[in-house]
């Protein structure tokens, strides 16, 4: 079996299944959209819960798709097994009413144990069905399936429960499943008697499950039967490369454990030298690869929600870092490595990296200042109840580690367990609880002023906008938030919400994010972060205290950062144009589905129905190329709403406005309701370019794009990639097409040349082979292993030997790895005599644990079993002989 990569095994699956008519999808964001019932996306089916349900229409009914996913169940696991992992990538083939349980099964196992795809020796594979209760029937038809069609003896295909084979969640559709398990040898069991699938050990691997979403669950356990059943499969990347790889864990897979081997550069901690060690470092490696791809789709570090979990994950993979030996943040510069593993599949990883690397750079920095001050005092707190013989840690110090070093919870949990003793959760999580009164308290004082901020008092004013023309402004500090509670100061070091009266800084709306920047006085400095608008039309500046203390009524200076707003300004100026460059170019029902504008980055979600043309993008790039060069004005102004209407500007994704908008108007080009910065001529967009466009949803397509200084970067990249190309064909730039050309020619030529001489050579060879066999009778057999030969060498010489004497009978084999290829051919005096190349490739590959065929006069096959080699082209003599009747 060849030991494939991650990304091999990956872009295999998915071709495999395209070639079953299956619409290959993008991996969704980890992001669910429109499912408050998930934090992070932790399936490949949960993004496509509506094309299951029948709530919208699937772009084909044959889908596959290698969707990211996170599950956090079990942070507290990893790094102490070799099972956990935070993030893992699920393969999957799904059907929405189209295909059932026989295309499935045949499928799976082709793909699984096809010479032509991953190999597995079907042999270590096993099935499992659903074996039925009181409730719902025994999945007999998968069985029959597995029995009769695929070839599974009825002892090696197991029966289990709801609670292994079942696949349900609540009411609604659910179905039996059918999992594929691979025995991975002896080595990774536990030695029982009677071990055997289902077992807990790691021996019997899960590689495989697909579910058949056959009924419909009315949420008492009555079972009817859906009309339109699908298929749901759900196959882990990185289970199926240990598989391959014959690795002992996931982390050990080779994508993973390069980026291992990069913390051990980093650390100087060596994987194996010690359980402790091995434990930091598979939390560091699995942390970091989880947290570059939540924030790649849009996580932010936050004290709530898929924030917080991310908060976590960082936390204590620098927390494992220190006690590896590295006190300064280094968790970023692992991202490269993380990106240079993924960025063939997921490129999106390369465009974001300055991105990443700062949010977790400024995590580290931030939770540094924390931590270092805080360990001193939680080594205190530690010796303090050991010195006192108490094996349990008082939920008053978890809470004061908490509530004033910033400590999380889980964080001490882990930290007090190692050093054998329990935390008091119950005492901290009454003295938490009585916080939150205090800060309700407080809340209802200024009308729920919390962390979220979400509403405030209705004495306290609106905050006034002043970005559309000032990028720096005077205001007042009307109110300060952390962790949670409201504050009369914040100090440095302190993560905190300021509140002003007026700003610059623009909130996060409409697909724009939030301007970055600072808020100062003459001794105080903070960082701002990002900034929320809520539902009081107050501004929430988020951020840090870098230097000082910030108070409530504080006059201080709030001072955007202006290149940025102008990178910002540069992309979403440009959105305006894109919508509609793609209203000229595909139709009037375009219409703009969801934006996101980061610094001369866009990504634009429109309506249309099906993937554009290269023809088509080429012509929308040019015309929004076109109106930056004409350099349009870019005027803004407010009117009533039936006045905008009037002018013929386009009301965008669905929005709901008041009675006085804001009309972005580029030279009667655009005329847009927006409420965000722009511009002010469309000629300071620079070049526009577009990266990719893609589909994300029925109906619904996807541009990214670049303006300004990035598509400049892009443009500097080729142009030397352009001279690099030209310098190793030695020519100018400007001949490189009749250079490269040349080349090519040159080596067709030299191929030529080269097959010439390697016909001779095996014309030689076939000499050779011949004046080497032996007589069987009236035939001649000959066998040989030829080193390094792939199977057209072997074809070809078989070809020769077959063409060359009539009575040959001839079994070629080759070695790469643990995998050999088998050829016989047969003369047509052989044939004749009933000897047929056929059967003797079945013979000779059983022998070696494989399988193959082909014609009478030539066939090909395969085996895994090396040590049998010999053993297998020792039996040609012997079967011939039998076809002789001698």
């Amino acid at each position: 079996m060849k030991q494939y990569g991650v990304n091999e095994l990956r872009e295999m699956f998915l071709k495999f299944f395209e070639t079953k008519g299956h619409l290959r999808l993008p991996s969704f964001s980890l992001i669910p959209q429109n499912d408050a019932s998930l934090l992070l996306i932790n399936s490949g089916m949960a993004p496509m819960k509506p094309f299951f349900t029948g709530e919208q229409e699937p772009p084909r009914h044959r889908v596959t798709t290698c969707q990211k996913c996170i599950r956090t169940g079990d942070i507290e696991n990893i790094g102490h097994t070799a099972r956990h992992g935070t993030y893992f990538e699920m393969l999957g083939n799904f059907s929405f009413g189209d295909y059932f349980k026989k295309e499935a099964i045949h499928w799976a196992w082709e793909f699984l144990t096809s010479p032509e795809w991953v190999g597995l020796d079907p042999n270590r594979l096993y099935p499992s069905v659903f074996a039925g209760n009181e409730t719902t029937p025994a999945d007999d038809e998968a069985f029959r399936i597995w029995n009769e069609e695929i070839g599974i003896p009825a002892e090696r295909i197991f029966k289990f429960g709801k609670e292994d084979n079942f696949w349900e969640h609540g009411s609604g559709p659910c179905g039996p499943c059918s999992e594929i398990y691979y025995d991975r040898g002896e080595k990774y069991g536990c030695g029982k008697p009677g071990c055997t699938v289902g077992c807990d050990c790691d021996r019997y691997m899960e590689v495989w499950n697909v579910v058949f979403s056959q009924f419909d669950n009315d949420g008492e356990n009555h079972y009817t039967e859906l009309k339109q059943k699908n298929i749901d499969t759900g196959m882990g990347l990185e289970r199926l490369a240990v598989v391959c790889q014959d690795v002992d864990s996931l982390f050990d897979v080779d994508t993973v454990m390069n980026i291992t081997n990069k913390v051990t550069e980093i650390t100087g901690a060596s994987y194996g030298q010690s359980r402790e060690k091995d434990v930091s470092l598979r939390v560091i490696t699995d942390h970091i690869r989880s947290a570059t791809f939540m924030i790649c789709d849009g996580v932010l570090p936050s004290n709530e929600g898929r924030g917080y979990v991310l908060r976590r994950l960082l936390r204590r993979a620098a927390r494992h870092g220190k006690l590896l030996g590295v006190n300064d943040p280094f968790l970023y510069t692992v991202c490269d490595t993380v990106i240079q593993e993924n960025e063939g599949h997921y490129p999106e990883l390369r465009e974001r990296q300055a991105y990443i690397t700062k949010i977790i750079r400024v995590e580290e920095e931030n939770f540094a200042k924390t931590i270092d001050g805080g360990m001193r005092i939680f080594d205190d707190m530690l010796a303090g109840h050991k010195e006192k013989g108490e094996s349990v840690f008082s939920g008053a110090d978890a809470f004061k580690l908490y509530d004033t070093y910033g400590f999380p919870i889980d964080l001490t949990i882990e930290m007090v367990e190692e050093a054998g003793m329990t935390v008091d959760q119950a005492g901290f999580k009454a003295l938490m609880e009585e916080q939150r009164v205090r800060a309700r308290k407080a809340r209802e004082a200024l009308g729920d002023l919390g962390w979220a901020g979400i509403e405030f008092g209705k004495d306290m004013p609106a905050t006034q906008f002043v970005g559309y023309t000032q990028t720096e402004a005077q205001g007042q500090i009307l109110a300060l938030v952390a962790e949670e509670e409201l504050r009369d100061e914040v100090g440095t070091g302190a993560e905190a919400i300021v509140v002003l009266d007026q700003t610059p800084f623009y909130a996060e709306m409409g697909g724009q994010i939030a301007d970055h920047g600072v808020i100062k006085t003459d001794s105080a400095l903070f960082e701002v972060h990002d900034v929320q608008k809520n539902k009081g039309g107050k501004y929430m500046h988020t951020g840090v205290v870098k230097a000082g203390a910030l108070k409530v009524g504080d006059t201080v200076t709030a001072s955007i950062d202006v290149e940025r707003r102008q990178a910002l300004a540069r992309a979403h100026s440009a959105t305006h144009l894109l919508q509609r460059a793609l209203e000229i170019v595909l139709g009037d029902h375009v219409n703009q589905a969801g934006s996101l504008v980061e610094p001369d980055f866009l990504r634009f979600d429109f309506t249309h129905f099906s993937a554009m043309t290269p023809e088509e993008l080429g012509k929308v790039s040019e015309l929004v190329n076109q109106s930056v060069l004409h350099g349009y004005p870019v005027v803004t102004n407010e009117m009533s709403l039936d006045e905008a209407k009037k002018t013929g500007a386009k009301a965008l994704f669905g929005e709901k406005y008041g009675d006085t908008v804001r009309v972005v108007d580029m030279g009667g080009y655009s005329v847009e309701f927006c409420g965000g910065t722009h511009l002010d001529n469309t000629a300071k967009v620079g070049v526009f370019h577009i990266n990719s466009e893609f589909s994300v949803a029925s109906g619904v397509r996807r541009i990214e794009a670049t303006t300004g200084l990035k598509s400049l970067e892009v443009m500097n990249r080729n142009q030397e990639r352009l001279f690099e190309a030209a310098a190793i064909l030695k020519t100018k730039p400007g001949e490189l097409r009749e250079k490269a050309e040349q080349t090519m020619e040159e080596l067709r030529q030299m191929r030529h040349l080269v097959e010439k001489y390697k016909a001779k050579e095996a014309a030689g060879e076939t000499e050779r082979f011949l004046l080497g066999g032996h007589s069987v009778g009236e035939l001649k057999v000959l066998t040989a292993t030829l080193p390094d030969a792939d199977a057209n060498k072997l074809r070809q010489m078989g070809d020769l030997l077959r063409d060359k004497q009539p009575n040959v009978v001839a079994v070629l084999s080759s070695v790469n790895g643990e995998k050999i290829t088998f050829l016989a051919v047969c003369g047509k005096e052989a044939v004749q005599k009933g000897v047929k190349a056929g059967d003797i490739i079945k013979h000779v590959t059983a022998i070696c644990g494989g399988k193959g065929g082909g014609k009478p006069d030539s066939a090909m096959g395969g085996g895994s079993n090396v040590l049998k080699l010999d053993d297998a082209l020792a039996a040609v003599d012997d079967f011939v002989a039998g076809k002789l009747g001698l």
